[in-house]
C-alpha cells in the first residue's frame, strides 16, 4: 500500500518539528506555561512524541494509529500556543496578530491529520 505524498509531507514537518525540540530547546522551555512543572521534560517528551509519530505516519500498518497520535498531541500542546499568545515573555518576538492565527491553525493541523485516520 503506497502512502500519499501529503502524509510524508506531514511526517516531514512533525519529524522537523520534533528535532528542533532538541535543536533548539530553549524557544520551547519559553512557550511551555510554567504550571505544567518540568519544562525541561515536558520538551523531550512532546519532541520524542513528534518524532515517533512522523516515523509512525510513514508505515502503512501504523499510519492511522499515529495519525490519531498526532490529533492527541496537538491538544495536548494547546496550552502552550495559548500561554504563548496571552503572555508576551513567550512571544518569542512574534506579533500578537501572528500568535493569535496559530491558535486556530491548529484546528487545520488537526483536520489534516484527521485525514489519515
Amino acid at each position: 500500500m503506497n502512502l500519499p505524498w501529503h502524509l510524508y509531507a506531514m511526517a516531514l514537518l512533525y519529524f522537523l518539528a520534533g528535532v528542533n525540540h532538541f535543536r533548539n530547546p530553549k524557544i520551547y522551555h519559553k512557550i511551555i506555561p510554567p504550571f505544567l512543572g518540568n519544562v525541561k521534560l515536558i520538551n523531550n517528551i512532546s519532541g520524542i512524541a513528534e518524532i515517533l509519530l512522523a516515523i509512525g505516519l510513514c508505515i502503512p500498518h501504523y499510519s492511522t494509529m499515529a495519525a490519531w497520535g498526532i490529533i492527541v498531541l496537538l491538544m495536548a500542546i494547546f496550552p502552550a500556543n495559548l500561554y504563548m499568545y496571552t503572555h508576551d515573555k513567550a512571544a518569542l518576538g512574534l506579533s500578537k496578530t501572528i500568535r493569535l492565527l496559530r491558535l486556530p491553525l491548529q484546528l487545520v493541523l488537526i483536520a489534516w491529520a484527521y485525514c489519515y485516520t
